[in-house]
């Protein structure tokens, strides 16, 4: 019997998997509608009065989320405050929904690694993840590794697209 060869171990092609990147931690968002008047409405000492009586502790070392679930039309400075009540717990605070926040994490993440490494290489960007990896995620990935690969793909390695071919000098 012959011998199964893994040609794509074999090959240079390198993986870049951005759930490798995925920062560990508990995700929550916090919508502000709860403490508006019917949900839409803020009255300033209302709304103070609610940050002032909650419990901001309970987001201590948890990316957090902070958005308007309504149509209500919300001044600046209301989510702001709530940045600040959140700001000696939570690692994070981003205006938004969750993906906003995830998105806001890997654009960090990403914009610390060193792509030289991928200089003149296949790269092949993993597209099929267990984890909630942004499309931002995937579209700074590849603009960051087009400086550097050779070329770039998108999927797995037995069906993969490509995404990008370095014109030949």
């Amino acid at each position: 019997m012959e011998e199964i060869i893994n040609k794509v171990a074999n090959s240079a092609l390198e993986v870049f998997d951005l759930e490798d990147y995925y920062p560990k931690g508990i995700r929550v968002q916090i919508d502000i509608s709860q403490w508006l008047l019917e949900g839409f409405l803020l009255k300033e000492k209302d709304f103070r009065e609610h940050l002032k009586n909650h419990d901001w502790s309970q987001y201590q070392d948890q990316y957090v989320a902070v958005n308007c679930s309504t149509d209500a039309i919300i001044p600046a400075w209301a989510l702001i405050l709530v940045g600040v009540h959140l700001a000696p717990f939570a690692k994070k605070v981003v205006n938004g929904t969750i993906e906003d926040l995830d998105a806001s994490l890997y654009e960090e993440i990403l914009s610390k690694i060193d792509y030289s490494v991928y200089e003149n290489k296949p790269v092949i960007v993993k597209g099929c993840s267990r984890k909630p990896v942004p499309m931002r995620a995937y579209i700074l990935a590849a603009n960051n590794l087009q400086q550097f690969a050779r070329s770039i793909m998108y999927g797995e390695a037995c069906s993969a697209v490509p995404l990008y071919k370095q014109s030949k000098k």
